[in-house]
This record gives structure tokens, sequence and C-alpha cells, in this order.
């Protein structure tokens, strides 16, 4: 099993609805009928290592990239790493800009496999074959991109929660 990052876009108005009611956060990342929201995503296990080479820090980093996968403002109840974040419709389209202008060999030049092992970057796999890790990484890096840039385009604000 272990930890993954998920991901889904909402119009503006139904976060309104959120902050109104916090706890109808985990009715809208948890359907009863266990389908996925609509406009969603997830990085897998790789949300760390993505973080990691977006910001070069294992907790925090500088917005906007810091934004792309673990900070954002709270929401809702405690699920199962914490509560949801969000980012606003303005953060995301600075997001969705920051990782547009990142290649995949941009992301190369900042693996650094024992710096990750030393922060405890999960899921600790990077010193074992350091090319098939960043290849891992790099494998989710586009669908990233391409889901800031789509709800960017739509306007829409970002949920992120791990689970």
């Amino acid at each position: 099993m272990g930890i993954a990052a998920f991901f889904t876009s909402i119009p503006q108005q139904t976060l309104e609805q959120l902050l109104e009611d916090p706890d109808k956060v985990k009715e809208l990342l948890y359907p009863d009928d266990y389908s996925e929201p609509p406009n969603s995503m997830d990085l897998d296990k790789a949300w760390h290592g993505l973080h990691y080479l977006l910001t070069g820090d294992a907790e925090c980093g500088e917005p906007p990239l810091s934004l792309a996968i673990l900070d954002g403002t709270e929401i809702g109840p405690e699920l199962d790493y914490g509560p949801a974040r969000y980012l606003t419709a303005d953060e995301v389209a600075a997001v969705a800009q920051a990782l547009a202008a990142l290649t995949p060999e941009t992301l190369a030049q900042r693996f650094d496999p024992q710096d990750m092992q030393e922060k405890d970057i999960y899921p600790a796999i990077w010193d074992r074959d350091g090319d098939e890790e960043l290849e891992y990484l790099q494998m989710f890096f586009p669908t990233l991109q391409q889901f800031y840039a789509d709800a960017a385009a739509r306007g829409e604000v970002v949920i992120h929660w791990l689970a």
C-alpha cells in the first residue's frame, strides 16, 4: 500500500460551500459510491520525490512550487494523513505557470539520491538505482503539469490530500 497523493479541481462555488461546511470535504473526496471525484488525479508514491525536485526541501519550499503538492490552506477534518489542503484559483494559476517552465531535464538536474535519502524523502528508495527512480518521478511530472494547466484554464481551485 503506502502513502499516495491525490488531487481534484473544483469550481470556486464548491470551495465556498466546503468552507461553510468543512465536514463535506470528506464526502467530496470519498463519495459513497467509491467513484473518483471529477477532474482528479493521483501521483501514487511519487509525491514526496516530486515535491523535493520542485522545492529542494522535504516539507516546505518557496511558493508557488511548494504549493503544488504539500502546501496550501487546510480544509476539513483529519483524513488519513492530516487534513486536505486547498489552493485558490490564483495560486493554481501561479503553480501551473511555474510547472510549465520546468522540464523532465530540469528535474534530472535536481535529482540527488543521497540528499533525498538523508532528508527521508518518501518512499526512501532513491539510492537503489538512480536512473530507475528518476524515471519514476519523471513519469508522473507531465500528469502534474497537465492537471494544474487544466485547472488553471478552467479557473478552478485545487484540493490535494494524502491517503
